[in-house]
């Protein structure tokens, strides 16, 4: 093969050729649209743009998942046209220094969790029974917030706890806004309940059985080894 050949048939990397604006239509969409920028007849590059609208809609389906999406088509063509190209669009060119906003800030909760092991929702529903009158109902919240608090509780403690401090922990998380009702008791402990950690669903069954399972594979490697 001659020297001329072979740079024919050299291989391009990435790094080599045009930087693509929007990854997810590839290279060939952005051929299509620089095609259409050597199109002098207005009206032909306004049909044929409508056509590579429709081949970025197949090729990126996903794009139909949000609201306006020709609209989202549209900016697209113009972007990876570089802001250059002259068609009759049915929606407003977006402007270069769009893409270079930065994204609105998402408000963060910075105040302290009083009680970590509880959780920051806990606080919520502890505000929503303060601002409840006084009655039948505000107990049956106060004594579902407590079995709750309890579960917690044992989920990351796992010391056993009484009632009561369930109830003043209630008290005092709500800065003592609600006080808990006189006699009010709860369910006794299912002495069989498992209280897990999140992330932490095996048990005691599932642990056993694949420590037995284990061992059996072992023992099958070691045979095997041994042969």
């Amino acid at each position: 093969m001659e020297n001329n050949e072979i740079d024919t048939c050299k291989l391009l990397y990435n790094t080599e050729r045009v930087r693509l604006y929007i990854p997810e239509y590839g290279r060939n969409v952005q051929k299509m649209v620089e095609y259409l920028k050597t199109i002098e007849d207005r009206e032909k590059r306004n049909e044929q743009a409508r056509s590579v609208i429709k081949v970025m809609e197949i090729i990126n389906p996903a794009v139909k998942l949000q609201d306006d999406f020709e609209h989202k088509l549209w900016d697209h063509l113009h972007i990876i046209s570089g802001f250059s190209l002259d068609v009759d669009s049915p929606y407003p060119i977006p402007a270069p220094e769009s893409l270079n906003e930065k994204p609105l800030m998402v408000p963060i909760e910075k105040r302290p969790i009083k009680a970590t092991h509880y959780g920051r929702n806990i606080e919520s529903i502890i505000e929503l029974i303060a601002s409840t009158e006084d009655g039948d109902m505000k107990t049956e919240m106060i004594r579902t917030l407590a079995l709750y608090m309890r579960q917690q509780y044992l989920i990351w403690n796992k010391d056993s706890v009484s009632d009561q401090t369930i109830f003043q922990d209630i008290e005092r998380l709500s800065d003592n806004r609600i006080k808990v009702p006189e006699g009010l008791e709860l369910n006794k402990v299912d002495s069989g309940a498992n209280f897990s950690r999140p992330g932490n669903n095996q048990s005691k069954g599932n642990r056993a059985q694949w420590q037995k399972n284990n061992q059996k594979n072992n023992q099958k490697n070691r045979k095997q080894h041994n042969k």
